[in-house]
């Protein structure tokens, strides 16, 4: 298994071992540190980047090219979706309805997928495709859990800081692909100087180098 696939599982092992602490389970119809979003529903969120990988390679691989992943961040509706954008709207819809049956069920059902998780990725193709969204284009399945790694940091984060736990260091193999991407479509946003200066001259640094 390729060090893509291998860093994947490694994520997903950390987001389960968080969706299992006792701070979740116990603030889950809290607000949580994302407006909009219960506790719940943002520790249902993070268990989707596990699910949609079963999902994914159970339908079709894509039949057409399949594009990078920085055309596939210029192309996704929710990177500049505002707080009540139908996009935004529908993701926490669907954290919420995840988390009804509550904590207990969403982490076995996130400790089931990761279970199986290690077979799936390693019976996939080294140049197997996924597409995303349904109907929409193509990306490598490494690509597409290079999205996955980046979602699951962020989320990670967020639901760590909403129950008030520090939030879990990540190994350099998780975290060195999510910084990189981050940094590029960072660049892409607000330029090379913004960014540039922001990690090397304090004095000018932009007050703003966020991506979402």
């Amino acid at each position: 298994m390729n060090q893509t696939r291998t860093a994947y599982l490694t994520a997903a092992r950390s987001a389960v071992a968080l969706l299992g602490e006792p701070a979740v389970a116990q603030r889950w119809d809290e607000p949580s540190a994302l407006a909009e979003f219960r506790v719940g529903g943002l520790a249902a969120h993070l268990a989707v980047q596990l699910f949609r990988v079963p999902t994914m390679l159970d339908a079709p691989a894509g039949s057409d090219d399949p594009i990078d992943l920085m055309a596939h961040f210029g192309r996704v509706p929710w990177v500049d979706a505002a707080l009540d954008d139908e996009v935004s709207v529908a993701v926490r819809r669907i954290g919420d309805e995840l988390a009804a049956p509550g904590p207990t069920a969403l982490l076995a059902r996130a400790g089931a997928t990761l279970d199986e998780l290690p077979g799936r990725l390693a019976d996939a193709p080294a140049d197997r495709t996924v597409r995303v969204p349904p109907g929409g284009w193509s990306l490598t399945l490494d690509d597409f859990l290079v999205t996955r790694l980046v979602e699951i940091a962020v989320h990670v984060d967020d639901l760590a800081v909403s129950v008030g736990l520090g939030t879990p260091e990540l190994p350099s193999e998780v975290i060195d692909p999510v910084l990189t991407l981050l940094a590029r479509l960072s660049v892409r946003r607000h330029g090379q100087p913004a960014v540039l200066r922001a990690f090397s001259r304090a004095e000018r640094a932009p007050a703003d180098i966020t991506v979402f």
